[in-house]
């Protein structure tokens, strides 16, 4: 009836098997992607300035996700009277780009390849980092797919131009983004507290089309208010930082700071723009694992991702 086959195929429970991101088939060919979702791993993480680790993110971020890898029917939500992620939504796993050690530009050259074979393919690419500055190549892959408006998720406003000669740095990649004359503006969401970016990166940012809101902004606001804030119509490319979470509930990340968001206030502006805009691309990034040995900063990565998954192909089915 419902599609189930719990009684005649396998159980493959959470701990069986490969990790690919959600248990997905793993396509190791980028020029033979059939798909409407292609998952890629971005494990990057030389353009930290503080903690390393998010190397590991990707890895952990796809053991996680198998923890809802219900595989048979999708997932049935009691709230919304809606079965998400059902058969017919494709996703493929397509493995990491390859990194070479200390080498950004190659990496990032790497990451920019594997971006744009998804695209090519008519996929949704979905890049699992890594530190923020693998949002740089993502975005650089967008030249030839018209413009786009980026939805921020974060704590810090990563706008720095050029600090010591690092242009390319987890600090830079909203700056290298507003430079592109295909992003029309920026929608930059949890900005709070001591910040990796002066006054004059604000001042810069604002002047470049950012839109910034803090926590308690987006609190006063209300999801309703916040998504009157990006442009109607715009095409959104959404970049999660999972520092943008509160360190209580996400404190495995290099640059953890305090009174950032809880899961049900991203999520609500998740389904939102899900419902409201076309999104053509998604990154999640700063999952560092070994800061947290509960593992739920990487399990909280992967229900954000599949649940985001689930609005957006669920909104494509109603219009």
């Amino acid at each position: 009836m419902s599609g189930h086959a719990y009684e005649t195929g396998r159980l493959n429970l959470p701990f069986v098997g490969i990790s690919t991101f959600g248990k997905r088939p793993y396509q190791a060919d980028w020029s033979r992607i059939e798909a409407d979702v292609a998952v890629m791993g971005a494990p990057f993480d030389f353009g930290t300035q503080f903690r390393a680790g998010a190397r590991f993110g990707p890895r952990a971020v796809r053991e996680a996700s198998t923890l809802f890898s219900f595989g048979h029917a999708g997932a049935y939500d009691h709230e919304d009277d809606c079965t998400y992620l059902g058969s017919d939504v494709r996703i493929v796993d397509i493995g990491d780009a390859d990194i070479v050690h200390t080498d950004t530009e190659t990496s990032h050259a790497n990451i920019e390849a594997g971006v744009r074979a998804i695209l090519k393919a008519g996929a949704l690419p979905v890049v699992i980092g890594g530190d923020h500055s693998v949002n740089i190549p993502c975005i650089r892959a967008f030249d030839d797919q018209g413009p786009i408006h980026i939805l921020q998720i974060d704590a810090h406003l990563d706008f720095v131009d050029v600090r010591h000669g690092v242009r390319h740095g987890h600090g830079n990649p909203m700056r290298r983004a507003a430079e592109k004359d295909y992003v029309t503006g920026i929608t930059a969401l949890g900005i709070r507290n001591v910040s990796s970016t002066t006054q004059e990166g604000y001042e810069a940012a604002r002047a470049m089309g950012d839109d910034i809101l803090s926590v308690r902004q987006v609190r006063k606001l209300g999801c309703d208010g916040v998504l009157a804030r990006i442009p109607k119509g715009a095409r959104l490319y959404v970049t999660i930082d999972i520092d943008g979470f509160c360190p209580s509930i996400a404190p495995g990340t290099g640059t953890p700071s305090h009174g950032g968001f809880l899961y049900y206030e991203v999520l609500e502006i998740l389904q939102g723009v899900a419902r409201d805009h076309e999104i053509v691309g998604i990154d999640l990034v700063e999952v560092a694992p070994d800061y947290d040995p509960s593992q739920s900063t990487a399990i909280l990565a992967a229900q954000v991702l599949l649940n985001f998954l689930g609005f957006i192909f669920h909104a494509r089915s109603q219009r």
